[in-house]
């Protein structure tokens, strides 16, 4: 059976030392939340100006990514009112939202955890959590 190169504390620190980099340069202030592969964290970091529901939303991103493999700007249009799982969003008592802004991380071909960036705007918050996940070849 092959080993599966686990989510380390390094790895962790080194994707939100990306995220938080890419969001400066771009201008903006952001919270970022790191998930293992079971959910737990493994780090988060909110810059000081970043308005403070960001951190409840960049854990709840990379948690919803994590449990659907998938990352939250894809899966958007799927949970909106006419989606084929528009009732997702209600169906489950755990804390999902469909914010793009969390990414799945893969090592390997396997999933290892998640990264969820928010307090800019969604666009931007994918961006800067896919630039953090490329870094441990997501």
């Amino acid at each position: 059976m092959p080993t599966i190169s686990k989510l380390t504390t390094a790895d962790a620190d080194r994707l939100i030392d990306v995220a938080r980099d890419a969001a400066e340069r771009a201008g903006a202030t952001v919270s970022v939340t790191v998930l293992d592969a079971g959910g737990h964290l493994l780090a988060f970091r909110r810059d000081d100006n970043a308005v403070l529901i960001s951190g409840e939303t960049s854990t709840r991103k990379a948690y919803t990514a994590l449990q659907l493999n998938a990352a939250t700007a894809d899966v958007v249009d799927a949970v909106k009112p006419d989606g084929p799982f528009h009732s997702l969003q209600t169906a489950l008592d755990r804390p999902l939202l469909f914010i793009a802004g969390g990414v799945p991380l893969h090592r390997d071909g396997h999933l290892i955890g998640a990264i969820g960036v928010g307090g800019g705007a969604p666009a931007d918050d994918h961006l800067f959590a896919t630039a953090a996940a490329t870094t441990i070849g997501a």
